[in-house]
């Protein structure tokens, strides 16, 4: 029996659950395939998925058979390569040493394979990373505003303090750092880390010049805080990237995060977490971070799943660990679809027509990601009229204001579309702009 006013013996009441399932963030993914499923013909600029066309069922055996190969070749017997595929394996990852290897011939990235903790995506590796950092309930996680909602989503959780570092229009801003875990010291708490995606930011799309991120490695070893550099889109966007501020980490400042769901398939479900930091116990004995991390994982997830594993490594084997190879076509491909919508844009939006509606739009270089500043409110009534009237569907970026913002602006992707979607897909959207801003502009 169903009905949303029935109450029986064994009804739980919602507010004697844990709190952050009464948080709106926790709400907006469901909220989003909801309005999708909802609204079939319309044109989504919501989802970050990498695009269908680069996908080749075939492929997954086929880096299946590679790995099993290369567990043979280096002496593993049959047994062993059963086990491997079939049986629990490591609570940190049985792939360890091929990520390893990867990061260095890849990213410049050059950690020993102990200092990795394969997870269940990147969202895993950001739970396990805050776990183990948060100890207080006055430690603080900073975060990028706006920033991606799994963070959020995390702290929420965890029962974890956010404190919101505004980005600006030209995105990261070093002085509102400063000026953040100056606030937080001075209010008696201790600002423990920060997080941010410094490469194609997603929803803004921005990213940190070389300069500024080797003045926030100095930040970061000053103030003793530690920076939780998430990187999901460097490898799926054109032109040669700034070096991951892991690379250029001097004072093992940083512990990074990747995923392999844009670079080779979200289905996977595979991630890790960079944790080469000293830990040092009661006893004197010095491990890494990573060691803690695997406890906990022990107690959340057991093991990344070994099958998983085994198709990631056979793919980075493939191509000798080099992931930006293997993504060539995928980044030539995402970076002509942000081009695309931005030359959309500025078609159906020309620069007087933009100043009337205030409307305006940050340029990224690559990812999957732009934000879009309008004059109304950008809320799910808004996304509702959006989808129902004009058959196109974007994300309010205030689900990315951890401060209360982004209330007048929205986030859309460009990874999932043809390029005929896209053309359709602003025309649709700009004619909502358009309604709505006149409809804003004849209430009283």
């Amino acid at each position: 029996m169903s009905g949303k006013n029935v109450a029986t013996s064994s009804s739980i009441r919602k507010s004697e659950l844990h709190s952050s399932l009464s948080d709106p963030v926790l709400d907006t993914m469901n909220f989003l395939n909801e309005i999708t499923l909802r609204y079939p013909g319309a044109i989504s600029f919501a989802p970050g998925r990498p695009y269908d066309g680069f996908f080749e069922t075939e492929q997954v055996l086929a880096h299946l058979r590679r790995y099993l190969d290369h567990l043979t070749d280096h002496g593993a017997s049959p047994a062993q390569v059963r086990t491997a595929v079939y049986q629990y394996g490591p609570t940190a990852g049985q792939i360890r040493e091929i990520i390893a290897d990867s990061l260095r011939r890849d990213e410049g990235i050059d950690v020993p394979p102990e200092s990795i903790v394969v997870t269940v995506g990147a969202q895993e590796a950001m739970m396990l990373v805050v776990r183990a950092l948060i100890r207080d309930p006055d430690d603080v996680l900073l975060v990028s505003s706006p920033c991606y909602v799994g963070i959020t989503g995390v702290a929420r959780l965890l029962d974890v303090t956010l404190g919101a570092v505004a980005e600006t229009t030209d995105g990261f801003s070093l002085a509102n750092l400063e000026a953040a875990i100056r606030a937080e010291r001075a209010a008696g708490r201790r600002p423990r880390a920060f997080y941010l995606v410094p490469d194609h930011a997603n929803p803004s799309g921005s990213t940190l010049p070389g300069p500024v991120r080797a003045q926030l490695l100095e930040l970061a070893a000053r103030e003793h805080l530690l920076i939780l550099e998430d990187t999901p889109y460097r490898l799926v966007s054109p032109g040669e990237p700034v070096p991951t501020l892991k690379a250029l980490d001097r004072h093992r400042s940083v512990v990074h995060l990747g995923s392999y769901s844009k670079t080779l398939f979200p289905g996977a479900r595979v991630g890790f977490a960079v944790a080469d930091q000293p830990v040092t116990g009661d006893d004197g004995r010095v491990g890494l971070l990573a060691d803690e991390l695997s406890k906990i994982k022990s107690m959340v997830t057991v093991n990344t799943s070994s099958l998983s594993q085994a198709v990631v490594a056979g793919a980075l084997l493939a191509v000798d660990g080099r992931l930006s190879e293997l993504n060539a076509k995928a980044a030539v491909h995402y970076g002509d679809a942000m081009r695309r919508v931005l030359d959309r844009l500025a078609e159906r939006l020309p620069e007087s027509r933009r100043a009337e509606l205030g409307v305006r739009w940050h340029e990224p270089s690559g990812g999957f990601f732009l934000g879009l500043t309008v004059g109304f409110e950008a809320d799910d009534a808004a996304l509702t009229r959006a989808a129902e009237e004009f058959g196109v569907i974007w994300t309010p970026m205030r689900y990315f204001h951890p401060d209360d913002g982004g209330r007048r602006a929205l986030r859309l992707s460009v990874s999932y579309l043809s390029p005929e979607e896209i053309d359709e897909g602003i025309t649709r959207l700009v004619a909502f702009i358009e309604s709505e801003t006149s409809h804003r502009d004849l209430e009283p």
